[in-house]
C-alpha cells in the first residue's frame, strides 16, 4: 500500500518533538517554581490541594498555566483552519513556539506565573498540532497516553503474535524513552544556564520548524 505521509508525522520529528517536551517539563518545574508546562492534571490537582488549604495565591500559580495551555490548543486549531500559503500551518505554529521561548528566557525569576503560562501556552500549541506519528495518535507532550497505547499493543501482540503490535508498542515507548531523554537534558542544561536553559528547547524547536521544509508528503511504501 502507498500512503501520503506528512513530515509532521515522521517518528524523527516527533521524537524531537517529545524531546522538548520533557525539556519544557523539566524546566518549568526545576527553574521556575514546580509548576508543570505540561501536565495539566497534576496542576489541577494541585490547584485543588491549594484552594482546599486556603492557599489562594498559590492556588493561582497553577491555575493561569492550565487557562494557557487550553488558550494554546485553541489557538492552534485557528491556525489551521487559516488559509495559509507560504508556511505548512505546523510550521507557523512552531514558529510561534519558538519565539515565546526565546521570550521566556529573559523573563525574571521573580516573574515565574507569566514564565509558566506561557510555556504551558506553548505545549498546548505542541500537543494540538502534533498528534500523529505513522498515523497512530501519539502526543509529544505528556505520556500517560503514550503510555497506555504502548502496553496496549503490547498486550495485543502477546495474544495474537502480531509483529505490527509490537513495533506499534516500540514507538510508543520510545516516544516515552524521548521525553524522559528531554528531563535529563533539561536539567543539564538548568543547571549550566539557569532561567536561560530554554533557549537550548527554543533551537530544538527551531530544528523542528527546518525539518517541516523537507519533502512535506512524501511517498512512503
Amino acid at each position: 500500500m502507498v500512503r501520503s505521509r506528512q513530515i509532521s508525522e515522521s517518528i524523527g520529528l516527533g521524537l524531537l518533538l517529545a524531546l522538548a517536551g520533557g525539556f519544557m517539563d523539566a524546566y518549568s518545574y526545576i527553574e521556575r517554581g514546580q509548576v508543570f508546562a505540561n501536565a495539566q492534571t497534576g496542576n489541577i490537582l494541585l490547584f485543588g490541594i491549594n484552594i482546599s488549604e486556603g492557599n489562594l495565591s498559590t492556588a493561582f500559580q497553577y491555575f493561569w498555566p492550565v487557562v494557557a495551555f487550553t488558550v494554546g490548543i485553541a489557538l492552534s486549531e485557528v491556525i489551521h483552519r487559516r488559509d495559509i500559503r507560504r508556511l505548512h500551518w505546523r510550521q507557523l505554529s512552531v514558529m510561534i513556539e519558538v519565539v515565546i521561548l526565546v521570550a521566556v528566557a529573559f523573563i525574571p525569576l521573580d516573574h515565574n506565573l507569566i514564565a509558566n503560562s506561557l510555556i504551558s501556552f506553548v505545549c498546548g500549541i505542541q500537543v494540538e498540532s502534533f498528534r500523529k506519528m505513522h498515523g497512530r495518535g501519539v502526543a509529544t507532550t505528556m505520556c500517560i497516553g503514550n503510555l497506555r497505547s504502548a502496553t496496549q499493543n503490547l498486550c495485543d501482540y502477546f495474544e495474537y503474535k502480531e509483529k505490527q503490535y509490537l513495533r506499534n508498542s516500540m514507538l510508543y515507548f520510545t516516544v516515552i524513552l524521548s521525553f524522559i531523554v528531554g528531563a535529563v537534558v533539561g536539567n543539564f542544561f538548568i543547571q549550566l544556564f539557569g532561567q536561560y536553559a530554554i533557549l537550548v528547547c527554543a533551537f530544538l524547536q527551531f530544528i523542528a520548524f527546518l525539518m517541516m521544509f523537507i519533502d512535506r508528503e512524501s511517498k512512503i511504501i
